[in-house]
C-alpha cells in the first residue's frame, strides 16, 4: 500500500499529490506505454518525501539507497574537487533519478544530490526497485531512462573537451527555458560551466549584446536535463 508524506491536513494536499502521480505516469510513457494494471502496482510502491531549501538527498561516500522521482523542485547534483563543490547537472522536473553506479551496485556515491529550492519528490528502495524490474514498463522506462542519462553523460565530456564556457552557455539557453535558468542560483551555474561568477557575467552580457547585433532573440524550449 501507498504510504504517503502528507504535507497538509485538507483535500488539497491528496489533489496535488495525485497530480504529481498523473504526471510521472505520462513522464514514464515517454518511453514506453503502461498499462492500468501495471501503473496500479508502481504508484502503490513509490512514498513521497519533502526536501528543504538546500537539504542534501545524497551525500558523496554514501551507498544511494533509492531511486527518485522530481515532481516539483530543483535539484543539483555535484562532486567535491580540491575542496570546492563542481556541480555535474542540475534536476528539473519531472525527471527519474538516481546515482547510478551507487544503487545498481550498492557502492559509495562518487557524487552528492541536493535540494536548491523546496522539493518534492517520490521514491524507491532498492528491493522496492528489483521487485518493479518484473514489470515490462517498468523495465523498459528504466532502460530508456539510463540510455538516455548515459548520451547526455557522453554529450557533456565532449561539450567541456571541445566547446568554451560561453558556447556552453549557449547551448543552455537554446535547450533550458529561460524561466529554468532564472531558478539557479548564479554561484552553482558557473561552477557547472567551469568559471568564476564574475566570469559569468561577462559570458551572459556578451551574449546578450550579440544577439542585440542580430537583431532578433533566441526562442527557447523546455526540456529535463
Amino acid at each position: 500500500m501507498l504510504i504517503i508524506i502528507r504535507l497538509f491536513n485538507s483535500q488539497g494536499a491528496d489533489t496535488l499529490i495525485d497530480a504529481k502521480m498523473k504526471q510521472f505516469k505520462k513522464y514514464m510513457e515517454k518511453y514506453t506505454s503502461v498499462s492500468s494494471n501495471e501503473w496500479e502496482i508502481i504508484s502503490q510502491t513509490f512514498t513521497q518525501q519533502k526536501y528543504l531549501k538546500n537539504e542534501i538527498i545524497l551525500n558523496e561516500g554514501e551507498t544511494c539507497r533509492y531511486f527518485y522521482y522530481l515532481g516539483r523542485g530543483l535539484l543539483r547534483s555535484y562532486y567535491s574537487y580540491d575542496g570546492c563543490d563542481v556541480v555535474k547537472s542540475f534536476i528539473f522536473p519531472p525527471f527519474g533519478f538516481t546515482s547510478g553506479a551507487s544503487f545498481v551496485n550498492r557502492l559509495p556515491a562518487i557524487e552528492s544530490i541536493q535540494a536548491i529550492e523546496e522539493s518534492y519528490v517520490w521514491k524507491i528502495n532498492y528491493e522496492q526497485y528489483q521487485q518493479l524490474m518484473q514489470l515490462s514498463s517498468w523495465t523498459k522506462f528504466t532502460h530508456g531512462l539510463l540510455s538516455e542519462s548515459d548520451n547526455s553523460s557522453k554529450q557533456m565530456i565532449i561539450q567541456l573537451k571541445s566547446q568554451t564556457p560561453g558556447q556552453r552557455y549557449r547551448w543552455l539557453t537554446q535547450n533550458y527555458h529561460p524561466s529554468q535558468l532564472q531558478q539557479i542560483p548564479q554561484k552553482y551555474l558557473a561552477s557547472y560551466l567551469g568559471v568564476a561568477p564574475q566570469s559569468l557575467c561577462r559570458i551572459k552580457n556578451k551574449l546578450y549584446k550579440d544577439r542585440r547585433l542580430l537583431g532578433f532573440g533566441q526562442k527557447n524550449k523546455s526540456v529535463a536535463p
